[in-house]
């Protein structure tokens, strides 16, 4: 209600479809963007209605699909909203509004780990952790499309399941859902001793089993299991914000040559200096581009739910927020 003008670099959209993700309040807090109420649902997709006069990208009716910015005034659960052009590029006529939107973070994810961080390329070999999640689905799609043989781990049957039926089958699932398997031999196995290329993980257990807190998952690998794994010039792409490295470990990967780095999926957003918006244009749109292109030719496809009506939107939040949520949850208009 009340939408101030639209201002010369905004394009006014109908919102069809809105994907709801976690928030990392911490990491707003860290960077000064804490409120006391934070808007909800950042991936859009929808309809242009109109456009400010140095708009050059889009035209009204234009279909679009885009990320709103960390800093974000607007939720994506509004039915309309204002949104600079940067942050939008158009959607392909072959997808709909609910895959449109419930794809593009986790293709973000997937494109930032496997381009940027590891480079991923034919012949490699990419362990995925949790592959049955929506972000592993997408990123086993993309390592497969670059050419690289996929191993991933299942949480559980019905996923172990869903991962043997993907279009490109996965070189080999581990099932680690029982807790007997050993992730770092059955790899070593799968690689003829040699390891894998790039692990991309979903967390990792810090400590000892006796030191663990009983929150944690036990389905996750130890840190020594995935430096074990790891092949000589290998990639670690972790989750593990709180990652510690002691000296034996740090030594395991000096010998090997390794590498670890942070995923983290709001480091396009990050930079609020100039130069790093310039950055982030030149960067993400191509990115965009390139998720919305390989939906509609249906290289990737999501692991959505069911899309969800606005007046459960809440309900669903919630779950996501308390990462319950085994699909991608979007919200349709």
């Amino acid at each position: 209600e009340n939408l101030p003008p639209t201002r010369e670099n905004d394009v006014k959209v109908q919102v069809r479809a809105c994907a709801l993700s976690w928030i990392d309040t911490k990491l707003l807090s860290e960077i000064k963007l804490e409120k006391e109420f934070l808007p909800v649902g950042r991936e859009i997709s929808g309809v242009v209605l109109e456009v400010g006069r140095k708009v050059t990208f889009f035209q009204p009716d234009d279909e679009v699909v885009g990320i709103l910015p960390l800093d974000s005034e607007e939720s994506g659960l509004c039915e309309v909203v204002l949104v600079h052009e940067h942050y939008l590029v158009r959607k392909p006529e072959k997808v709909c509004w609910v895959e449109a939107a419930g794809t593009v973070r986790d293709g973000v994810r997937a494109y930032t780990a496997l381009h940027y961080l590891s480079h991923v390329s034919p012949g490699k070999t990419v362990l995925v952790m949790d592959g049955g999640s929506p972000f592993g689905t997408i990123a086993i799609q993309l390592a497969q499309h670059r050419g690289a043989k996929v191993i991933s781990t299942a949480y559980s049957l019905e996923d172990k399941q869903y991962l043997e039926r993907l279009r490109l089958p996965v070189a080999r699932v581990i099932d680690v859902s029982n807790g007997k398997i050993d992730v770092a031999e059955s790899c070593l196995e799968e690689t003829g001793g040699l390891g894998v290329d790039i692990v991309l993980d979903a967390g990792v257990k810090l400590y000892n089993a006796e030191d663990e807190s009983a929150s944690k998952s036990q389905l996750l690998p130890h840190k020594h299991d995935i430096i074990t794994l790891l092949g000589v010039g290998g990639h670690w792409i972790t989750t593990e914000k709180n990652l510690q490295l002691d000296p034996p470990d740090s030594h395991s990967l000096f010998l090997k040559g390794a590498t670890v780095s942070f995923l983290n999926d709001e480091i396009w957003n990050l930079s609020n200096v100039q130069q790093g918006k310039y950055l982030y244009i030149l960067l993400m749109i191509p990115i965009l581009e390139d998720i919305m292109e390989k939906l509609s030719s249906s290289i990737f496809r999501p692991q959505l739910d069911e899309p969800i009506p606005l007046y459960e939107a809440k309900v669903s939040m919630e779950i996501v927020q308390k990462n319950q949520a085994r699909k991608r949850q979007v919200i349709q208009f």
